[in-house]
């Protein structure tokens, strides 16, 4: 067994064609580490919805450049099987460790396969590659991102021609192509060929985004922002500037890219302790809101002064905010969302006549809904100009919710006072998360069969009067691994994250509202609801 395992670790290095991971390799083979090498060789990064994420270092089991040379050679074969012989893969990149290694690889692999290939000019926010495609009339792209995974985390994100990323069962039928490719030695990779884009691109996205304001509407609200160590201010700023925005006051300290993200564990706006520094910024500059991006700046954070202090708002209050003022507008088209995000989305559409609908966890979902105009999730993705970016846009979302704060401003109001309106007009929707981040995976699958096994009668109080395992799909959802548990006045979906080693319980609370006056008791009514929630389903789940 070790003998085996030292020879296919061998095997590997033969083939690696990146000096650092070939001396990490190397050390551990000396070094006899049966530990790690089985952790590194216990199979292969699994490509799916999600592409390609995982932790960097050498083996079939890390991100590295033989694990993205071997996708991109499933991909190029997937592309010509598929009637795209010779035609166009865009590839952007943002400034994690070896993500411009990783997206040159990329070029030069599709280059060898016959494909052409154009790789955006330097580090830039995932929504512009998705732009790109689109305008440039690609058959693919490839965005190299962990999004707001740990510091050591690097990702392969593909999307078709459509500007959307990849379904079912397109990503079983690119792993196929994958696990198909042989020796890395037969992979032609040559050294030039592709294209390089020029700052054009970047300025016709950046024109785009004049789309989602309305003309002549206010533009006086001032913000703090926070690229959170990515590579969103330059563009943020820009479109900002162009927009005639004030401009957003910096934390000088998480401007600048940084794979190592300093100040952070985890880089996501979510994450305890993240947001500190913008809080701290926001103290001293007392703008209207402010604003975050995550490191790959598809996200939008916001944050607001509640009582004398800031706090950030859910996910589901911002996808809230944007629905009404998009209705306010006068938008037309469906509004969409997962079905992990809050009900009131549902509600606003419903009063306002517009065509809604509920997708699977994920954009890949939200952004296939026929005639869609404004798509969210729960964990901060806003898709506010879907004919021009067909995915959730943190820079978009930023320019429309400071839209919003300014006209509120005019009015002597806030974003606050917009959500009281809106919870008393539709009740009182609460949510929160049980998140459970895991070493060992076994742990979440433990869970979910304890929760199959023996699912809860009741939460907090309440009768569970439905329960649906969603593995089996529904009526208008194809199925996936969730379980969704219908209350009298809440709801709660349980699902293992697609993108890290989390178990994750999204729950909500509808508490009705006849006046603004009954506001602070229907909060804290939903608040002991949802504490009780939590803590039954974690007797229940055994975690």
């Amino acid at each position: 067994m070790q003998e085996d395992l030292i020879a296919r670790a061998k095997a590997w290095l033969a083939e690696d064609p990146d000096a650092e991971t070939r001396d990490e390799l190397a050390a551990l083979i000396d070094a006899g580490d049966v530990a790690e090498l089985t952790a590194r060789f216990a199979g292969t990064l699994q490509f799916g919805t999600a592409g390609l994420r995982g932790e960097l270092g050498a083996g079939p089991m890390r991100m590295n450049r033989a694990v993205v040379i071997r996708a991109a050679a499933g991909l190029a074969a997937y592309l010509r099987n598929n009637g795209h012989p010779d035609g166009l893969v865009v590839i952007g990149y943002d400034a994690r460790h070896k993500s411009a290694d990783f997206a040159r690889d990329t070029a030069a692999v599709m280059t060898g396969a016959g494909l052409r290939a154009a790789v955006l000019p330097r580090p830039l926010p995932t929504p512009v590659l998705a732009f790109a495609i689109r305008h440039l009339g690609a058959v693919a792209g490839v965005e190299v991102t962990a999004s707001h995974n740990p510091p050591r985390d690097n990702g392969y994100k593909v999307y078709l021609g459509d500007g959307s990323q990849i379904v079912p069962p397109a990503d079983a039928d690119i792993a196929a192509e994958i696990d198909a490719i042989g020796s890395l030695h037969d992979v032609p990779r040559p050294d030039a060929g592709w294209d390089i884009l020029g700052e054009e691109v970047l300025e016709a996205y950046l024109a785009r985004t004049d789309a989602v304001l309305a003309k002549d509407s206010p533009r006086t609200a001032r913000t703090v922002y926070t690229a959170m160590h990515g590579v969103g201010k330059d563009v943020l700023l820009a479109a900002f500037a162009r927009a005639g925005f004030p401009a957003p006051d910096l934390v000088a300290e998480q401007a600048e890219p940084d794979p190592d993200f300093p100040t952070v564990s985890f880089p996501n706006p979510e994450e305890p302790g993240a947001m500190d520094l913008a809080f701290a910024r926001a103290r001293e500059a007392r703008p209207d809101l402010i604003v975050a991006n995550d490191p790959d700046a598809d996200r939008c954070a916001v944050a607001v002064e509640d009582g004398g202090r800031w706090r950030m708002l859910r996910g589901d209050e911002v996808g809230a905010l944007l629905a009404a003022h998009l209705v306010a507008r006068g938008a037309t088209g469906a509004f969409a969302e997962s079905i992990v995000s809050s009900s009131l989305l549902g509600r606003i559409a419903e009063k306002a006549g517009l065509p809604y609908e509920e997708t699977l966890t994920g954009f890949k979902w939200i952004a296939r809904v026929e005639g869609l105009r404004y798509g969210y999730e729960e964990a901060l993705g806003y898709c506010v100009d879907p004919d021009g970016v067909r995915d959730k846009d943190g820079i978009t979302a930023a320019l429309l919710i400071t839209e919003l704060a300014s006209q509120l401003k005019e009015e002597g109001r806030t974003l606050l006072d917009l959500l009281d309106d809106l919870a008393v007009e539709h009740g009182l929707h609460a949510t929160d998360q049980l998140a459970v981040r895991v070493q060992d995976l076994s742990v979440i699958a433990d869970a979910m069969r304890r929760l199959r096994e023996r699912p809860p009668a009741e939460l907090a109080g309440l009768p569970v009067t439905r329960s649906e395992d969603l593995t089996r799909g529904t009526a208008t959802l194809p199925p996936t691994d969730g379980l969704r548990y219908t209350l009298d006045g809440a709801r709660v979906i349980v699902r293992p994250s697609g993108t890290e080693p989390k178990l994750k319980c999204y729950l909500e609370v509808v508490v009705p509202v006849a006046a603004h006056a009954g506001l602070p008791a229907a909060r804290a009514k939903a608040a002991e609801t949802l504490a009780a929630i939590k803590r039954d389903l974690s007797a229940a789940a055994g975690i």
